[in-house]
């Protein structure tokens, strides 16, 4: 019985009509993504990010609760996550570096699973084509960018896991075989699925869930007043999906409520960071202000109508119609060669966002118009995934995780390219224009993503200086390698600590860059260990009054940033107030430590 169930969970997810072929290139898929997060982690440790990330897992680890114990203007399973392999396999930088590289080839597979089940059955060529696509998420996979446990990259897992599933839904629900229970758990678990993306990061899976949500109840309501027996998604299995994400969220809030407080949750994690993160509608919409979107849309627009009209039986109009739909991707290409500045080339790589959101929301709409059901309803949900990534840090910012949610919208142009092809009845003798578009987006995808990739552009936020890479000595920091002199500073402060600082003293660190309770294992005494306006609740004259009143005896001041610019709030104000309790004690290397009479 438990093989049987195994092989059915196998068919569910992932492996139904799983050949050689499938297993060759899942496993390139999956070694080549995790290497270039491997190879990334070799030479780049980013300490902010990893910092925030180690330190509120190992409070976690150490029994603090989030929301209740220390504020937290994130969803929490990604540190949960974290915390869970520091209290397995103890604290070393090297276990959630793995992690990482695993679940960043696993995610390169689901995507390239999902994008062969959008395009198998509308093209041909359906598996050669989704190797095309998925190749480029070798470079540009939600792991290869920032290659460290983020809340962004695990949240598009949870998305590409969700899709997934809902995908398997919809094909296993034409299997009339299967007894009606087994036909309803598979539902239940799909809409539980959709609840993920919530608990790990609030700006993506909130919108993700909400659209979710309200689209699978419409297509309830369409079934309920026009319901075909030979439809798929039949109404039982549209509620079975609307009960499993009610079910799972009711269970996490029960969850939140009786150990966190879900009043502490919700404050932080919605009112607090919109406070002071939600951006303004100019803003939220600047994507798509882009000037390239002048003559690329028209280009696109052109193309659909030669496919569309009866040109499309013409030989020069489908080429016309190729080197149409091809021209953004060729321009961005291109780009290499016209200019060798990275920010220049990377902007050009990122100008194909906008274009791709507004094409594909259109193509969106008219399937949704056509043939409302589960799969026409995927790339809505994820264009909401999308949009509400984009709120955080916009166009530049905010990419840097959700390339494979990218790839699948193109996979689902593809095979509407592909359809309205097969409707149009091309004759046998005029080829099919799919796989070479499909094949010049992949080639300027993989080309132009793996100079993005490694040219660090979007962690131009932190120094990054040439030179000889520097790898960490300490025990729990084996793992961590970059270039300058931010690990011999750091580690010259965890001696200074081991020998003059009691375990028993709090300290308080700005703007708290570096991972120090996860390297020296102390229990965090102070609220707030990352000192920055979407994290940071105190004023000057209110930091001063939470250190007076709690077991603090340290104030650490980094003087030699690896961030570029210092975000602490109020830089100036707040340390001239903290000098009014702590006195200078010594100088290190790249720390001003001070000491509490």
């Amino acid at each position: 019985m438990p093989k049987i169930a195994m092989l059915k969970l196998e068919s569910f997810l992932l492996f139904r009509g799983w050949r050689w072929c499938d297993s060759a290139a899942a496993s390139m898929l999956f070694l080549a993504s995790a290497a270039v997060v491997l190879w990334q982690n070799a030479h780049l440790a980013i300490l902010w990010d990893g910092s925030y990330t180690l330190d509120t897992s190992i409070r976690i680890a150490m029994g603090q609760m989030p929301y209740r114990d220390f504020p937290l203007v994130h969803s929490p399973l990604t540190f949960i996550i974290q915390a869970a392999i520091i209290r397995l396999w103890g604290r070393v930088y090297l276990h959630h570096v793995l992690y990482a590289a695993v679940v960043g080839g696993l995610s390169t597979v689901l995507a390239w699973r999902i994008t062969l089940h959008s395009l198998r059955g509308r093209l041909r060529t359906a598996w050669l084509v989704s190797l095309c696509l998925g190749a480029p998420l070798i470079v540009l996979g939600n792991y290869s960018i920032l290659p460290f446990p983020s809340y962004d990259c695990d949240t598009v897992f949870s998305i590409l896991l969700a899709v997934l599933i809902l995908q398997r839904v919809e094909e296993n629900s034409s299997d009339l075989s299967s007894k009606r229970g087994g036909r309803l758990l598979r539902p239940c678990l799909a809409g539980a699925a959709l609840t993920l993306p919530l608990f790990f990061k609030q700006n993506i899976g909130l919108p993700f869930l909400v659209a979710a949500f309200a689209l699978v109840f419409l297509l309830l309501l369409a079934r309920i007043a026009h319901y075909n027996r030979t439809s798929h998604s039949s109404p039982a299995t549209l509620g079975a999906i609307l009960a499993g994400a009610a079910a799972s969220l009711l269970g996490a809030s029960l969850l939140l409520h009786f150990t966190a407080g879900i009043g502490n949750a919700v404050y932080w994690t919605i009112q607090f960071a919109a406070e002071r993160r939600l951006p303004g509608l100019d803003l939220m919409f600047s994507v798509y202000t882009e000037p390239m979107l002048l003559w690329q849309l028209p280009a696109v627009v052109v193309a659909l109508v030669l496919l569309h009209s009866r040109l499309a039986h013409s030989r020069w109009a489908r080429m016309t119609a190729l080197g149409l739909l091809a021209a953004p991707f060729l321009w961005t290409l291109a780009g290499i060669f016209i200019s060798s500045d990275a920010d220049d080339r990377a902007s050009n790589l990122l100008a194909l966002w906008p274009l791709l959101l507004v094409l594909s929301g259109t193509l969106t709409l008219v399937q949704l118009w056509r043939t409302p059901g589960l799969r026409s309803i995927l790339p809505a949900i994820v264009l909401a995934a999308i949009q509400g990534t984009l709120l955080s840090q916009q166009l530049w910012g905010s990419t840097y995780a959700i390339w494979p949610l990218l790839v699948f919208l193109i996979a689902e142009m593809i095979a509407f390219l592909a359809s309205m092809e097969e409707r149009a009845a091309v004759r046998p003798r005029l080829p099919s224009i799919v796989p070479a578009l499909a094949l010049t987006i992949s080639v300027a995808l993989l080309i132009c993503g793996g100079l993005y990739t490694a040219s660090e552009e979007r962690l131009s936020y932190v120094q990054l200086p040439e030179g000889p890479i520097y790898q960490s000595a300490f025990p729990a920091l084996r793992g961590m390698a970059i270039a300058g002199p931010y690990l011999p500073e750091f580690e010259e402060l965890l001696r200074f600590a081991a020998k003059k600082i009691p375990s028993s003293d709090g300290l308080i660190l700005i703007p708290g860059e570096d991972p120090f309770y996860f390297a020296t294992g102390r229990i965090p005494q102070f609220p707030v260990l990352l000192f920055d306006r979407s994290t940071d609740p105190y004023s000057p004259a209110q930091l001063v009054e939470e250190a007076r009143r709690r077991p603090i005896r340290w104030l650490i001041v980094k003087r030699n940033l690896q961030i570029k610019e210092d975000v602490t709030p109020q830089r100036a104000v707040t340390i001239e107030a903290l000098q009014q309790i702590f006195l200078p004690y010594c100088k290190l290397a790249g720390y001003d430590v001070y000491r509490r009479p």
